[in-house]
């Protein structure tokens, strides 16, 4: 990926929406630069993804924000998960099926709890692509370029230089998982009428079993007197959406699927009603904009089709960087990772920056702080982003602000630590008038031993038995599942 830096002041010279191409990012300094040998080889793969179909709908992505201004007003729960780094191996339908089940499996306790619809999003069909903090590593006392995900390089030391032929198979790899999970949810895996199907799998604490079985035989019971009074609308029950998402970091690669596509039917463009008004309406969408001058007369936008949500992650939000020169065209839902380093006058530039017209929900705050950081960062956020008059969905990520090593150097989360950072999320916003809107967690449906704690206590010493990602620890079925009951019951105001 090829950066310039930009002659004076950065973004501002391109606020009009209308100035912005997919390309605009090229004209500013980057983060995580990307640089291939074979640049011919490069553009070769870059013209194969031009010519490819979308991988996602501009109908979907329009159905996905107004599923998230429901939550972001506090109607709607978002649950987010999945894994730190997807693998091409992983496009295989018992990986796949395994967290089909368990986002369907947490989204059930977590309707349960919150009394209130939850929208799912993947990190799945496209999270192909990760961060790294030092170009090289040392791997078996053996120093290498450093993994930075299957788009890029393979994890084995003869696969680590960089393949531009990876671009495309990650595009393949993202449409054959999607397509598969498009088919199972289309042939009734998710049936409301039969949770029980989506077995347990791995998880063997009775305790667990316990409360799932009672969740779900209170469905059922509710379901039965439903149908006997006539009102069971079957089609509904059957079926749910699961949207995709992935960090947007490759941008040639985002760049090569963004389409200039006629907005669906389905479009809208719900203003916050915290927004200094008076309100114009649109005349093509019917929505409410703030500003008469942003009116967007265009009857087609820029889509991202390479997944429905897409974010930037907290090393490379900067303002006047190339990431952000991206997120901020497209129609897509985007979110934006908030760290113990986002000063509140970052955030409100930023919120400035991807969201001009005020839209509730376009943008989702993703904070991961860290357990000991939370409570003197997010009320000042909170408070911050609240002047500004943006309705946002704060979404909390309590797993990379949880990292730590071991003695002997594995990298791993203590699960005790995951939910402090939670419950104290769920705590603050309550007390700052606010609501938490979601969760963001990295999970995989295998009984893996990468996080310490939860029912298992599972010490350091045990996490050789299955420690398999390739990037940073996940939470295991069951610590997941144990995570959403934990929330579910926060949100009943049940003490834990």
């Amino acid at each position: 990926m090829n950066g310039h830096h930009a002659n004076g002041t950065g973004a501002a010279n391109d606020a009009s929406p209308a100035a912005w191409t997919p390309s605009s990012w090229r004209s500013k300094p980057i983060k995580q630069q990307v640089t291939y040998a074979n640049q011919t080889a490069v553009d070769k793969s870059l013209a194969k993804l031009h010519r490819l179909p979308p991988i996602v709908t501009p109908t979907e992505i329009w159905k996905l924000r107004r599923a998230l201004a429901e939550v972001a007003q506090g109607n709607a729960f978002l649950l987010q998960g999945g894994d730190c780094a997807e693998l091409f191996d992983y496009c295989d339908p018992d990986a796949i099926d395994s967290k089909i089940k368990l986002l369907l499996q947490m989204s059930l306790v977590l309707i349960w709890g919150g009394n209130k619809p939850v929208v799912r999003i993947a990190r799945m069909a496209g999270q192909y692509a990760k961060p790294r903090s030092s170009p090289v590593e040392t791997v078996d006392g053996r120093q290498m370029p450093s993994f930075r995900g299957d788009i890029l390089n393979g994890y084995p030391a003869d696969q680590r230089d960089l393949d531009p032929d990876r671009l495309v198979q990650a595009y393949f790899h993202s449409a054959a998982t999607l397509n598969y999970v498009r088919a199972q949810l289309a042939s009734g895996i998710a049936d409301l009428h039969k949770p029980l199907d989506w077995n347990l799998g791995h998880v063997g604490d009775p305790e667990l079993q316990r409360k799932y079985t009672t969740i779900v035989a209170s469905i059922s019971e509710s379901l039965r007197f439903m149908r006997t009074v006539g009102a069971d609308t079957a089609g509904q029950l059957e079926t749910v959406d699961l949207f995709t998402s992935h960090e947007a970091l490759l941008l040639e690669y985002e760049e090569a699927l963004t389409r200039k596509l006629k907005h669906p039917a389905n479009r809208n463009v719900p203003a916050t009603q915290k927004a200094p008004a008076p309100p114009k309406v649109s005349p093509l969408t019917g929505g409410v904009l703030t500003d008469p001058s942003l009116r967007d007369p265009e009857p087609s936008g820029y889509y991202n089709t390479s997944a429905h949500f897409l974010w930037v992650g907290d090393r490379t939000r900067q303002p006047d960087h190339a990431h952000i020169a991206y997120l901020r065209g497209i129609e897509n839902p985007i979110g934006i990772k908030v760290g113990p380093t986002t000063t509140a006058a970052d955030l409100v530039h930023l919120l400035a920056l991807v969201d001009p017209r005020l839209e509730t929900g376009k943008v989702t705050l993703i904070t991961r702080y860290g357990a000991a950081n939370i409570a003197a960062l997010l009320p000042l956020h909170i408070a911050a982003v609240r002047a500004t008059g943006h309705t946002v969905v704060w979404q909390c990520d309590p797993m990379h602000g949880n990292t730590r090593s071991t003695a002997s150097g594995t990298k791993t989360r203590s699960f005790a630590a995951i939910f402090a950072e939670l419950a104290s999320a769920l705590r603050i916003h309550k007390e700052c008038g606010s609501f938490l809107g979601g969760v963001h967690l990295e999970l995989t449906g295998d009984a893996v031993t990468e996080c310490t704690g939860g029912s298992q206590g599972l010490q350091d010493e045990d996490l050789s038995l299955r420690y398999e990602t390739f990037c940073d620890p996940r939470l295991n079925e069951k610590q997941a599942l144990e995570l959403a009951f934990l929330v579910a019951g926060s949100q009943r105001g049940e003490s834990q």
